[in-house]
């Protein structure tokens, strides 16, 4: 006979296997990227919270590490680990939280072995900002699609050729791994799992005490205009913006960048010229001589690395190119940037 007892005690496990307790275990890499992890553990809090006490009703998570030594981040502030690298069954995801990509062993041995061990355990797991880099390095990703910021979109591309990746999206859920561009879709990833494992009252609570209007879906387009001040509304010519970003090496025709978008070569040159003025050619040149621009001005590298890096054949192609939208060669601009930093 059921008492009222175990009708209670029933209805509680239904109601978690419903709503679940959402728990993280976070582990940072030297050099992560303070706001990712910031943003995704207080979205955390916020989903869990009842009457602003921080309680860990609903979520839970912990910083682990495989030593108790502090992670410096990439602007100076140490985080400590608060548990050891405990079975991964206890977590309902391990986050790997990047960073700056210059850093050599992000993560130790011992720490790499554990995300193995989890993904045999079928835990998901989160790469977040520069994350990718790192599963994709300890072969988590093997398989998987892949999301990154555009910022890093062609050294990932460069780094590990036989990954599907993209940087259309703000995070990619593919299988039991998800990436994250990092910046603010970190706080759109983490109440997208608030809501999937909480509901939807944790989800709004996080996102209105964070003063987010709504949460992104994870399809939408990551923020990027790199015509600067020169405003875009339509969305198709900021994906073609980007595509063409993506390919300012290994050039691609315009046919491939209207393919890109399902549209045809004169839907693009017109949506081109009634809102930007200029043909998808163009544009797509400045783009090239843009980056040429931030590359002389902040490397040292030989204009032959510059002018092959932005899709020049030669360097008197480029130079040409670079006087003609500069008013002065890449060496004199060069010049000209070395005289006017401070001195120390």
């Amino acid at each position: 006979m059921e008492t009222t007892l175990t009708k209670t005690r029933t209805a509680a496990r239904r109601h978690a296997v419903g709503q679940g307790v959402l728990r993280v275990g976070f582990i940072l890499a030297r050099s992560f990227t303070l706001s990712a992890f910031s943003l995704f553990a207080d979205a955390l809090r916020l989903g869990s919270d009842v009457e602003d006490k921080s309680g860990r009703v609903n979520c839970d998570w912990e910083v682990l590490g495989s030593t108790r030594n502090f992670v410096m981040s990439s602007c100076g502030i140490q985080v400590a680990p608060t548990a050891s690298l405990r079975p991964p069954t206890e977590f309902s995801y391990i986050a790997v939280v990047g960073g700056r990509l210059n850093v050599e062993e992000p993560i130790d041995r011992e720490t790499v072995n554990y995300l193995h061990r989890a993904v045999r355990a079928g835990v998901p797991i989160i790469g977040v900002c520069t994350g990718s880099f790192i599963l994709a390095e300890a072969g988590v990703l093997d398989g998987h699609a892949a999301c990154v910021s555009w910022l890093h979109h062609n050294e990932f591309r460069s780094r590990f050729p036989e990954i599907n990746v993209t940087s259309k999206r703000i995070f990619v859920e593919d299988g039991n791994v998800i990436t994250c561009a990092g910046g603010s879709s970190v706080a759109d990833l983490a109440t997208y799992l608030i809501r999937r494992h909480v509901g939807e009252e944790a989800e709004r609570n996080a996102l209105e005490i964070m003063q987010i209007t709504r949460r992104r879906d994870a399809t939408e387009m990551q923020t990027r205009n790199p015509l600067g001040a020169v405003t875009v509304q339509d969305r198709r010519i900021s994906l073609a913006l980007m595509v063409m970003e993506q390919h300012l090496e290994d050039i691609i025709g315009i046919d491939d960048v209207a393919n890109a978008l399902g549209i045809s070569r004169r839907q693009l040159e017109r949506l081109f010229q009634n809102e930007l003025g200029a043909t998808p050619v163009s544009v797509y040149l400045k783009l090239r001589l843009d980056a040429a621009m931030r590359l002389v001005a902040s490397t040292e590298k030989p204009l032959i690395d510059i002018a092959l890096e932005t899709g020049f054949e030669n360097v008197s192609h480029f130079i040409r190119k670079f006087r003609e939208a500069f008013s002065l060669t890449p060496g004199a601009a060069r010049k000209q940037l070395a005289a006017a930093a401070p001195s120390h």
